[in-house]
């Protein structure tokens, strides 16, 4: 349904402080009018839908700045409303004036989100699509941009519509059994029905498996990188980096505290966090705050880089640790450092344990580290994939697959029809939920109240 009296609002769409330009934008009835009333040029009313004029904002006699206006006629705009978008100079003392003349006419200053909110309400998009602008917005790496713009022409959102459809489907030949039950009519057998459910579900099940990747796209990758005092976790974090950002010295224990520095791999955003050296025993205080934030930071990671010494560990110490990895329910990628001065047999050793050996002062040998990343997330392939990237979507795809295991488990069952066409409806409200086809007030507000206003 077409919102065609919402009220006018107006935002900065631009971002807040010093530019060359800022954009004002406006949606919402008779907001054209409105803004004619400031306009010192042609007459605004009288000209057609996506056209640019040149011209002067004038308020109480008071000159605000020289402008270029566009205009976007219903339903021909972003929000299918009637739209003004101006163009001024950067200034935000400009800014402020052309907005208090604005809101002194009758517009209101719009909320979190409110236009791409109303371009939902009116039928531009579907909600995952509205999603999408806010995750394009966001976007910080060639993957993330990808994924949402993906999102945002409807990719994800197809195949939601094609698992509805398959739902619906198998919802009306229940239906009419139910219309049909004093016949004792089936109209399609059991084995049809199990098998066309478990296809939905294997399709379901994928989905929700590729959010482990679209979150690691999302919102990056935090890998911490730990071992012992000395193993050169602040030399390899130095080299990923190829800039000093560590201290490095021969003494133990120099990393006091944790440090954070970023990286794109393979348009992955990834959050590199070198940490204290592990150890058992230091009477230094300072150093024992440190090993317990390295300790933490590894429960909290998607992912460790352990790094050891290969001149001064032992295999048997080495596999000390390694049982003692084998208890985080984290994934770890094992580094052996340090293996131009290595001894031949431990390196020989170690190359049966699925070990990474370098030289961690070596740029040329990062590209191990990265590669393995990239394979280990399995993110080398993901340009025909849809991936699932909001917790929301997930969630939604979870509750709706374990409905469909119902429905297996009650056609196991001989369960009655009336029972399979409620649990069907169900697993349909929580695919629709995703779309929007089916949504409350609380929920919009809480997805567009994340959004920067102006958008």
């Amino acid at each position: 349904m077409l919102h065609s009296s919402h009220e006018p609002i107006v935002a900065l769409a631009t971002s807040s402080g010093k530019g060359a330009l800022a954009v004002i934008r406006l949606s919402g009835t008779d907001t054209i009018e409105l803004v004619n009333q400031l306009f010192k040029g042609k007459d605004l009313t009288l000209q057609p839908s996506h056209s640019l004029h040149f011209g002067t904002l004038i308020h109480e006699d008071q000159v605000l700045d020289e402008v270029l206006v566009a205009l976007f006629r219903a339903p021909k705009s972003f929000t299918k409303e009637e739209s003004v978008e101006i163009s001024c100079h950067g200034s935000m003392y400009i800014v402020q004036n052309i907005m208090q003349a604005l809101i002194g006419l009758g517009a209101r200053l719009a909320n979190p989100g409110e236009f791409t909110q109303r371009a939902f309400l009116n039928g531009r998009f579907d909600l995952v699509q509205a999603e999408a602008v806010a995750d394009l917005i966001a976007a910080d790496t060639a993957l993330a941009h990808q994924t949402a713009l993906q999102q945002m022409r409807a990719g994800f959102s197809s195949e939601l519509q094609h698992l509805r459809e398959k739902l619906i489907h198998l919802g009306a030949l229940l239906e009419l059994e139910l219309d049909f039950s004093e016949e004792d009519v089936a109209f399609v057998d059991r084995q049809s029905l199990t098998n066309l459910v478990q296809s939905l579900r294997t399709e379901i099940s994928t989905l929700i498996q590729s959010f482990e990747k679209g979150n690691v796209i999302k919102n990056g990758l935090p890998i911490a990188i730990v071992g012992k005092p000395n193993a050169g976790k602040s030399t390899l974090l130095n080299t990923l980096l190829q800039e000093d950002r560590a201290i490095v010295s021969h003494i133990a224990g120099t990393t006091r505290d944790v440090i954070e520095a970023e990286k794109n791999i393979g348009g992955i955003c990834c959050r590199f966090i070198d940490t204290a050296g592990l150890r058992k025993h230091t009477s230094d205080e300072i150093e024992l705050i440190g090993i317990a934030k390295a300790r933490s930071q590894m429960q909290q990671a998607a992912l460790i880089l352990y790094v050891f010494d290969l001149q001064t560990e032992s295999l048997s110490s080495i596999q000390n640790t390694l049982d003692e990895l084998a208890n985080l329910d984290v994934p770890c990628i094992k580094i052996g450092n340090k293996l131009d001065v290595a001894p031949v047999e431990l390196g020989t050793a170690l190359t049966q344990k699925d070990f990474l050996l370098l030289s961690a002062k070596e740029p040329k040998q990062i590209a191990k580290i990265e590669q393995r990343i990239m394979q280990l997330f399995d993110l080398n392939n993901l340009d025909s994939a849809t991936i699932v990237v909001n917790v929301r979507h997930y969630e939604s795809l979870v509750k709706a697959n374990d409905t469909l295991l119902k429905v297996l488990q009650g056609l196991s069952q001989s369960l009655s029809t009336e029972w399979l066409t409620l649990e069907i409806k169900h697993a349909l409200t929580y695919l629709g939920e995703i779309t929007g086809k089916i949504t409350t007030e609380d929920l919009l507000d809480e997805i567009f109240s994340k959004f920067c206003i102006g958008k």
